[in-house]
């Protein structure tokens, strides 16, 4: 056991005290025999304590006397065997929580993170990070959606198969971490976390992402490989601000057009085209409300030499852009038509740019492998 302290002017003038028990592979009864011990002189200054790591132990629970350290901000419990995470660690002012690696269920987590305030009916959270990764959670914890001031929040190591719709809640969130789980779906309401900076949904089952992930204008890093994808939204091109992109181990491929089924468009699909390539604008006073629906419900053709719309029926094609200057992914477009498909601008060779030129394309070919096979 160590206990010491740092008071550095340079850095932190606020005099901050840690005790470590990490690595000692205690048990829960000899860890509560080393906290009361008067000889360990704990008792008298638990409360000035700020950080308490117990990781690596053989910890199931927490000791009761955790309650005394009234100051704590810091309390690592990684890498034990703890199976339950009491109501009264809620009512610590911790600022970072970590107790990865452990055997935690949703079962098994507080009901609610919040610490109860007295004549309140209101609870608050001092947390600003939350590490549960490598338990056995099996679906996202809905109760972290109540932590408006977490900044870092991984999850990643478990069994989780879907992303709470309320996660846009969150607002603070810098970091999300969901890394080795069971995902399959990103919903749309994580687009709507304007400060993340990082997402990770590394080693997942995600075979679509949502075009609302153009909206993370803050987003640094995007960790998507070992998934299923096979295309990105188009609209992915407007994070200006990645840095990071991986894709490796994703089934990124062309998919040719003559190679898809074309399902011939129908009646109604060709005869809503020729109303809105026409002009008109027919109202229920003309047709039934349910073709002024469908008419409204138009696409255009994203080809922006064509002025023409699609329905139900459209073309898919798979087109490798330039992105943030660095990578070529590919990215899926729709069109009303297979004529809309503009072919690949082959470069200018000159005798005075073919060097550059060669230059630029074995650059862009090394961006292209380091973006997809990492």
């Amino acid at each position: 056991m160590e206990l010491y302290t740092s008071d550095s002017s340079d850095t932190d003038s606020r005099e901050q005290k840690t005790i470590d028990f990490g690595r000692m592979n205690l048990d829960l009864v000899t860890l509560e025999d080393h906290l009361s011990s008067p000889h360990k002189a704990l008792a008298k200054s638990s409360g000035d304590i700020e950080t308490l790591l117990l990781n690596h132990n053989r910890l199931v629970g927490l000791p009761r006397m955790l309650q005394q350290f009234v100051n704590i901000k810091i309390l690592d419990l990684s890498s034990n065997a703890i199976t339950q995470l009491p109501d009264a660690i809620c009512q610590l002012p911790l600022v970072t929580l970590i107790v990865k690696n452990n055997l935690l269920t949703n079962a098994s987590l507080p009901k609610s993170l919040l610490s109860k305030v007295s004549g309140s009916s209101h609870g608050t959270s001092t947390l600003k990070e939350l590490n549960l990764s490598g338990n056995q959670l099996t679906h996202f914890p809905e109760q972290v959606t109540e932590l408006r001031q977490l900044k870092y929040l991984y999850l990643g190591a478990n069994k989780i198969s879907s992303i709470s719709k309320d996660i846009w809640k969150m607002q603070s969130l810098h970091v999300l971490s969901l890394g080795g789980n069971l995902i399959n779906e990103v919903p749309e309401a994580v687009g709507s976390l304007s400060q993340l900076q990082a997402l990770v949904l590394c080693d997942n089952l995600i075979e679509h992402l949502p075009t609302s992930i153009a909206r993370l204008k803050n987003l640094k890093s995007l960790l998507l490989h070992k998934n299923r994808l096979k295309h990105l939204p188009k609209d992915i091109v407007a994070l200006k601000n990645l840095t990071e992109l991986s894709l490796r181990d994703n089934p990124l491929v062309v998919r040719f057009v003559q190679d898809m089924a074309l399902k011939p468009p129908t009646l109604l699909e060709l005869a809503g085209r020729i109303v809105r390539a026409s002009g008109q604008q027919p109202g229920p006073a003309d047709v039934p409300r349910t073709l002024v629906e469908y008419l409204n419900s138009a696409n255009c053709c994203v080809n922006p030499n064509c002025k023409g719309v699609f329905f139900d029926n459209r073309v898919e094609h798979i087109k490798f852009v330039d992105f943030c200057g660095k990578y070529r992914v590919p990215l899926l477009q729709y069109l009303c038509s297979s004529k809309c498909i503009e072919p690949e601008r082959p470069a200018r060779a000159t005798t005075t740019s073919s060097n550059a030129n060669a230059n630029a394309s074995a650059s862009s070919g090394f961006m292209m492998r380091k973006v997809l096979l990492g």
